[in-house]
């Protein structure tokens, strides 16, 4: 069970959303609480735009973050690049389409496409179930880009912050 499952449970459990269901924002405080329970590994590194990077030698496996999925909702397509393609750290490499929204996902280093996720295809609420194991969009060998991303404790300021 992920820990933002967990802490929705725990909160309907406890009934704290039938006793702030009159409040106008009932949304925000349940997307709070679940906030507080995003994983975040260790090890990895993340944009500032909610994408995570494993590297293993030279090539990165990129995904979106914890964060960033529980904030979409359901993921109901996921679009990749092709293998072989190149990108540039910034600029958008695909898309996560939810119940809620579409949203561009970034590139979070530079360098060459080699693998994609293809099951994302038949199963993209593996972003949702399993973000860091087998919800990962593509593994890229890096060419630039990865030094300045956030490591663990920075990213969980940063989503703290607001995240965006």
């Amino acid at each position: 069970m992920s820990l933002r499952k967990a802490a929705v449970d725990f909160a309907g459990k406890t009934g704290l959303r039938a006793s702030v269901s009159s409040m106008a924002n009932t949304t925000t405080l349940a997307s709070s609480l679940t906030r507080g329970f995003a994983t975040v590994m260790d090890g990895f590194k993340y944009a500032k735009s909610h994408e995570y990077v494993k590297m293993d030698g030279d090539v990165a496996t990129i995904g979106i973050s914890d964060f960033a999925q529980s904030e979409l909702g359901d993921v109901v397509y996921v679009e990749v690049p092709e293998v072989g393609a190149e990108l540039t750290k910034g600029e958008t490499f695909g898309v996560v389409e939810s119940v809620k929204a579409a949203s561009d996902v970034y590139a979070p280093v530079s360098g060459e496409v080699v693998e994609v996720n293809e099951s994302l295809a038949d199963d993209p609420s593996k972003v949702n179930t399993e973000p860091f194991e087998g919800g990962w969009m593509m593994k890229v060998k890096v060419s630039g880009g990865a030094e300045d991303l956030l490591d663990a404790a920075a990213y969980t300021a940063h989503c703290e912050a607001g995240g965006h």
